[in-house]
């Protein structure tokens, strides 16, 4: 193991470019289906209000809370962390329970379990209809692409030194 200076300023501007996606991801259309003259646009947002009503609620609220909520703390935390070591300054007061607690998100994060979902569902749906992919799919699919890239160049026992040695 050696020292990678650089590495947390890496990580930094991936998990900020992971940020930025997230809210292009929730933000714009996801995908439209056109099926004889009949077209529908859908976006996340809309994904989780059509469980809304009646028994699909919590299915809503996991759906909202593990495909957006929890991702989006994730990145919070780390860039809140991450941000003033980056820039070779004393981390924040919280730095190491905001690390910590964006460590205990991670297996929960399921952003790339959701684009997996949805791209089978679009192959079967496909042979059905007309299916246009919009830029939020391609976003979340960036954000997964950021996610793996960023979870691996992570050395979590550097960043906990790095949090350890730089206390105020």
């Amino acid at each position: 193991m050696t020292s990678q200076p650089a590495a947390i300023a890496h990580i930094l501007s991936l998990a900020v470019a992971a940020f930025i996606l997230m809210i292009a991801a929730i933000s714009f259309p996801f995908l439209t289906l056109d099926q004889s003259g009949l077209r529908n646009a859908t976006s996340v947002i809309d994904a989780v209000l059509a469980f809304q009503d009646g028994y699909g609620f919590p299915l809503a609220v996991a759906v909202a809370f593990f495909i957006i909520v929890l991702p989006m703390m994730r990145l919070a935390a780390l860039i809140y962390a991450l941000g003033p070591l980056a820039r070779n300054k004393t981390p924040r007061s919280a730095a190491r329970t905001a690390f910590g607690f964006a460590e205990r998100l991670r297996p929960w994060s399921m952003a790339e379990i959701f684009i997996v979902g949805v791209t089978v569902a679009l192959i079967k749906v496909a042979g059905l209809a007309a299916v246009t992919i919009g830029p939020a799919f391609w976003a979340f699919a960036g954000v997964v692409v950021i996610t793996v890239l960023k979870d691996q160049l992570i050395c979590r026992y550097s960043i906990w030194e790095a949090l350890d040695t730089t206390k105020a």
